[in-house]
């Protein structure tokens, strides 16, 4: 069996556990305390995912060790990242020394253009998991540039809490109200602004299209928050408590779009001249038009698929998703 280190020990990094231990010898998880070493039994694996699921740091458990978790890699081991931090440095020099690399980690692969490309050279790093959580949004790309079919137009939905923002609205519910539910229902990070300023849309937008090739960095895509610049500096209690400012706005901005017959989304959209996020009224009957909830969609029209775009929908948020799309990229590089 192929040795495997885990690194980011939260939900998705103990669903990859549980979901890998029949295919993969693990190694090694890390989170930032420290690193529990193998061999362990399954059993003990798994009491390990517990403890942390409790709050437990691993530097903290019997069999956790504190300090730099990369030095105890086995020669040649699979490392999945499932953290959120801008390592891409790090995750280089790992596939310097033989590694190969999952991630479900988006940061890396939005960082410096020469560390992207240094990262993905040998094709021996994988990030299924980072765009559209367990969908084949990646893969698919990759299949449509490898098989020299050309991308013309990729459209998609990228965020589960931005899709259920917008189909509240289209259901008649005011904004405010809409972002105060998916706060409620853990649908947004604690601070709702880093889901609605559109930059984690952006950073899967860039993962597409420096995948396609396209040499652009998260400064090139345009971004269309949905709030008011003025609202940026507030503090978190004080963003709530002036959501109801913009219901109108919203309000508006939707009913001018069901006049024409269409309905907002908020796509993520890539051509081969540039590519934006942000609010567009897109026909009811289309593919992004019939769209409802958290689910997530891309399409992509090519030279192949003109007339009917090649459209992969499901859901685009999950942890046992998210975990299964790390675990096809792991089977994929043993």
């Amino acid at each position: 069996m192929h040795n495997l280190a885990i690194y980011g020990f939260g939900g998705v990094g103990r669903a990859v556990l549980a979901q890998a231990l029949l295919h993969f010898n693990l190694a090694l998880v890390a989170d930032r305390s420290g690193y529990v070493v193998g061999p362990l039994s399954n059993e003990s694996w798994l009491a390990v995912a517990a403890a942390k699921a409790q709050g437990a740091a691993l530097a903290s458990l019997p069999e956790g060790t504190s300090g730099d978790w990369r030095a105890a890699l086995p020669a040649g081991c699979l490392v999945a990242d499932t953290t959120a931090e801008a390592n891409a440095a790090q995750l280089v020099e790992l596939a310097g020394r033989g590694m190969s690399l999952v991630l479900a980690n988006k940061k890396p692969l939005c960082e410096d253009l020469n560390l992207f490309q240094a990262l993905v050279a040998e094709r021996r790093t994988r990030y299924e998991a980072t765009v559209g959580a367990g969908l084949p949004i990646v893969v698919t790309t990759n299949l449509l540039r490898d098989t020299g079919d050309q991308v013309q137009r990729i459209e998609g939905c990228l965020s589960g809490t931005l899709g259920f923002l917008l189909s509240s609205i289209e259901q008649g519910q005011p904004y405010s109200a809409a972002v105060r539910e998916a706060k409620a229902l853990g649908w947004t990070e604690p601070d709702p602004r880093d889901d609605l300023g559109g930059v984690d849309v952006a950073r899967k937008a860039l993962i597409l299209a420096r995948t396609l090739g396209y040499q652009w960095n998260l400064s090139d895509i345009a971004i269309e928050p949905l709030y008011p610049a003025a609202f940026a500096d507030l503090s978190i209690a004080e963003f709530m408590a002036q959501l109801d400012q913009l219901d109108a706005g919203y309000a508006q901005r939707q009913a001018e779009a069901v006049a024409q017959g269409q309905t907002l989304r908020y796509v993520a959209a890539i051509t081969p001249e540039g590519a934006r996020v942000g609010l567009q009224a897109v026909a009811k009957d289309s593919p992004l038009g019939s769209l409802k909830g958290p689910d997530n969609m891309v399409a992509w029209t090519t030279n192949r698929y003109q007339e009917r775009p090649l459209v992969v929908r499901g859901p685009g948020a999950g942890v046992e998703v998210t975990a299964s799309a790390v675990l096809f990229d792991l089977l994929a590089l043993r």
